[in-house]
């Protein structure tokens, strides 16, 4: 299957659904790569943001119960092509390139 690189933005009206939103994403936790939580308190809003990568299935699956929760709302973006295919070219001309 074609695994896709993307970012996911969560907002979070309130405290309530707080250890409902971390129970989920512990769940599809193998396909986040990393996470910020910024929380607005004097608002009363959370932000977290997530760096994922894997299938649009396996994305959707982790947005979609998300942004049913009351009070959250859930956004993908992801690239526009297929991690796979384009891993294997990056891997061949970056094998003797050096990081400066």
């Amino acid at each position: 299957m074609e695994k896709r690189l993307g970012v996911v933005a969560l907002l979070i009206q309130g405290r309530d659904q707080v250890p409902t939103v971390n129970r989920i994403l512990s769940e599809h936790n193998s396909i986040i790569h990393g996470r910020m939580g910024l929380p607005f308190r004097e608002r009363g809003i959370q932000i977290i943001s997530l760096i994922v990568e894997g299938t649009t299935d396996e994305i959707n699956a982790l947005t979609g119960p998300l942004g049913k929760l009351p009070g959250v709302q859930a956004k993908s973006l992801l690239t526009k092509y297929s991690w796979e295919d384009s891993h294997a070219d990056r891997t061949d001309r970056t094998k003797n390139e050096h990081i400066s």
